[in-house]
Formats: C-alpha cells, structure tokens, sequence
C-alpha cells in the first residue's frame, strides 16, 4: 500500500464515528450490515450524519457497500484493513521478530463468538 492511500484511510479512521463503523463492519464479517442496523447500533444516528461517515469511509475503501433489495447493505473490506496493517508494521522492529510477536499474535484471528482477539 502506498503512503497516500494509507493517510486516506488512517485519516478516516480517526474520527470516532468511523472508527466504530469500521469495528461493527469487522465484527459483521463478510455479510456486512444494512445502513439502519448500523444507526441503531449507533445509538441511533441521524441518516444524513450516518451518510456522511458511511461515505467518507467508503471513499476512503475501508467499506463498500451493495443493494439488496431495499436495503443498502455495508461491509469491511479486509484486504484494504490488512494493508493497512500491513503499510504500519512493514519494516517491524528492524530485524528483531521477537519485538513483533505480541503484536502478530493480538492480530490473529480467533473467529470465536465473543472472544476478542486483542483481548482474550
């Protein structure tokens, strides 16, 4: 990931707004969530302040979004998420793995119903 792209997302994250889209759409997995579903997770967000978050990340391509039906339907779009992760631990520790390992090990996936990964 080039440096431009990842300030794109980095910035995006950086509100709190949409750093906890981000987190539900993770949470959600592939299937996403449809746009009321995240304003009522939201604590129940204006539709004009949800579009603009859901937008501004979107553009950013931490999230896309598809119709189903009536619905407008939006998810995380992982590999973006992992470049981003990516971008930041590239040159880890200079040599140095052990540094990394806690970091490498929190990023594991653990896929189990209402375990974090970061935190047990």
């Amino acid at each position: 990931m080039e440096e431009q792209r990842a300030l794109a997302g980095f910035a995006a994250l950086s509100q709190e707004t949409r750093l906890r889209i981000v987190r539900l759409l993770v949470k959600a997995g592939p299937d996403g969530m449809a746009a009321g579903a995240i304003g009522e997770a939201l604590g129940g967000a204006s539709t004009s302040r949800l579009s603009f978050h859901l937008t501004h990340l979107e553009h950013a391509g931490l999230i896309r979004s598809r119709r189903e039906g009536r619905f407008i339907i939006y998810s995380a779009v992982f590999p973006t998420l992992a470049g981003l992760i990516a971008f930041l631990m590239r040159d880890c520790c200079d040599g140095h793995p052990e540094i990394c390992a806690p970091v490498a090990a929190a990023l594991s996936c653990s896929c189990e119903p209402g375990k974090d990964a970061l935190h047990g």
